[in-house]
């Protein structure tokens, strides 16, 4: 968030802090939710780099289209190993995967 936009809301009363303070999560928690975030981002970088459709996908893991989008979008629902393997599945490596989770989390723009 802009240092301005926080130091209006705290004038105005707001208290300022990140998600991971507001959903009181541990590191491992927070961690845990920012490597499954990376790995569906990359899912869908990686699917449409390939200019395949969400169905092609699927058919070619022999699951359903919902099911895709909700990898994508990093559903609650989805595990890790459902993300690791559909990334393999489109030809990243063990190496790329390694990178992916390895990469310092992005920063919300507000």
């Amino acid at each position: 968030m802009k240092q301005e936009k926080k130091e209006r809301l705290k004038k105005a009363g707001w208290k300022v802090g990140t998600t991971k303070e507001f959903l009181q999560l541990t590191a491992e928690e927070a961690a845990l939710i920012e490597i499954k975030l990376a790995l569906a981002r990359s899912l869908k970088k990686r699917r449409m780099a390939q200019k395949m459709t969400q169905n092609e996908l699927a058919k070619e893991l022999g699951s359903s289209q919902s099911r895709v989008a909700k990898m994508e979008s990093a559903d609650a629902t989805v595990s890790l190993e459902a993300l690791v393997r559909s990334l393999l599945a489109l030809g990243a490596s063990r190496q790329e995967i390694g990178r992916i989770i390895g990469k310092k989390p992005v920063e919300p723009v507000s």
